[in-house]
């Protein structure tokens, strides 16, 4: 009959398939009566308890007299509508939160008997940073022998150390969440970590034999030069990477003047020996200071004394002598702009209180930036260096103020980035923008504007505690002391055009130092641009 109809024969199925289909077909309907008895009883839960109703706010409609999805699926008493999420639970008994004093919050420092600084400034909170600042840095470096070893010790900072493996050491910082930084500088290096404050004790202990106790296995040192050198070699290929290295080399004699970035043939020399030597000349207790913020000062004291106290009590390897000398230095490559920086001497450095303070003003005064802001206008934008140069000169690419300060000496300049063939336009300008500022060219509005830029940055870093610790620890290196931030505030505040002008003039007294990097067909030389300010 099938084919008669047009369709296909229907093939018959044996007894074993038609008992399969049966039995499936009854387990199928087994399911659904359990899944129907599990629905009533619950629905009969929700009827009769009100607790299980209350337990079931999704399922819930939040006004009351509306039925519930159950019971508008399964039928049922309307459940009272749930307390709103503002309101607190009755019974429930919630404890004020805890007080922190709205005071400015105070650095206590203890000096151990072998010289030794632990210092710390306790704040609100779950974190909290440690830091250990060791007044040593590239120019207490040895030439010929421990040349580069800063450098090096930052790569290798937190491997292995006498009571700990590389492994382990990482995954104890794992544990508590920790995160490790370590910073070489041509007078300080310093090794920080940042945790919950539940974990000081471990973040304490951990730093300490990190930093004081370094194994400088031979196949990690080898193997962290060997990265450093292929990263220099990258770095040569472009010569405006390296210009603020040359900046110090040419404006500086004696130990910082040093190179700070290691070069191949440093890292060639350099060795596990040569390190534990630099460590043991220099990481002594009188030029180590330990600091944190977000914690209390006794329980720092009783956790870092015992790990502090045996470092010896001695004056370690003395620093080469520095002078500022200015001078000349280019390098020519194949680029489609040229990298120009004009420097002149900070006399006093950080030790000199109204001259560091103009000197910080001063950068912001100028500031600048780069011809197109990733971030949209608005940053920066009335800086002198903006309003000046960037917005008047369409081929120069960038120009910002800058400085780098140490404790009795330092730099501030311009330095900028223009399209080939216009370096000589580039040095010009700079000359005139710190030729403006030293002639009495500053507004009452723009210093005004330029010391509440300042102070608003001050008050913005010092949020972070891993900056309120670094601050701690490397103030207390320089001043032997950590001032208040409202002592800086208020000597920014009293600075006026007079004051800023005779600081400019100061600088340009000194011999400019002058750097150039990449295409040079119209650089100038020095002698040109010296000329400018006579």
């Amino acid at each position: 009959l099938s084919c008669l109809r047009g369709g296909r024969p229907r093939p018959r199925r044996s007894r074993a398939v038609l008992r399969h289909r049966a039995g499936r077909k009854a387990k199928q309907s087994r399911a659904a009566m359990v899944l129907s008895n599990a629905i009533r009883a619950a629905t009969r839960g929700v009827r009769t308890s009100s607790a299980a109703a209350m337990s079931l706010p999704a399922l819930t409609t939040p006004t009351a007299g509306k039925p519930s999805i159950l019971g508008a699926i399964f039928g049922g008493a309307t459940p009272p509508a749930a307390p709103p999420m503002d309101t607190p639970l009755p019974g429930l008994a919630i404890p004020d939160p805890p007080a922190f004093p709205a005071t400015a919050p105070t650095t206590h420092v203890t000096v151990l008997s072998n010289g030794a600084t632990i210092a710390s400034e306790d704040a609100p909170g779950a974190s909290l940073a440690v830091g250990l600042y060791v007044g040593a840095g590239s120019k207490h470096e040895i030439p010929g022998y421990t040349t580069g070893a800063a450098h090096l010790l930052e790569r290798c900072a937190f491997r292995a150390t006498a009571n700990r493996s590389t492994f382990r050491l990482t995954r104890e910082a794992e544990v508590i969440g920790a995160n490790l930084l370590a910073n070489a500088s041509r007078e300080q290096m310093g090794y920080t970590i940042d945790c919950l404050k539940t974990h000081l004790p471990e973040a304490v202990e951990l730093l300490a034999d990190a930093a004081l106790n370094p194994k400088f296995a031979d196949h990690e040192v080898d193997a962290v030069a060997a990265q450093l050198k292929k990263e220099m070699q990258e770095m040569a290929k472009d010569p405006s990477a390296l210009i603020m290295e040359a900046l110090h080399a040419t404006a500086f004699e004696g130990g910082l003047g040093q190179p700070l970035v290691a070069s191949p043939a440093a890292l060639s020399r350099l060795n596990a020996a040569a390190l534990k030597d630099f460590v043991a000349d220099n990481y002594v207790a009188p030029r180590l200071v330990l600091a944190a913020a977000g914690c209390a000062h006794a329980e720092l004291v009783s956790l870092a004394e015992p790990l502090l106290s045996s470092l010896p009590k001695a004056k370690g390897q003395p620093s080469i002598p520095s002078r500022y000398v200015g001078g000349d230095y280019r390098v020519g490559g194949d680029a489609p702009a040229t990298h120009v920086v004009l420097a002149f001497e900070c006399a006093g450095g950080w030790k000199d209180h109204k001259s560091a303070t103009a000197m910080t003003v001063f950068n912001t005064l100028m500031g600048g930036g780069g011809s197109f802001s990733a971030g949209g206008p608005g940053k920066g934008m009335y800086s002198r260096l903006y309003t000046r140069v960037l917005n008047k000169h369409h081929w120069a690419q960038n120009c910002t103020a800058f400085h780098s300060v140490f404790d009795d000496v330092g730099v501030v300049g311009v330095s900028g980035v223009a399209d080939a063939g216009k370096a000589s336009e580039m040095a010009a300008v700079m000359a005139r923008e710190m030729l403006a500022v030293a002639s009495g060219g500053v507004t009452e509005e723009e210093l005004e504007r330029a010391k509440a830029a300042t102070i608003s940055s001050i008050l913005m870093n010092l949020e972070s505690k891993a900056i309120v610790a670094e601050d701690v620890g490397r103030q207390i290196l320089t001043y032997s002391e950590r001032k208040p931030p409202g002592e800086f505030i208020a000597q920014i505040r009293a600075l006026t055009v007079k004051d800023m002008t005779e600081f400019a003039k100061g600088a340009i007294k000194s011999a400019p130092t002058l750097c150039q990097a990449g295409d040079l067909s119209s650089a100038p030389r020095y002698d040109e641009v010296k000329a400018m300010f006579n």
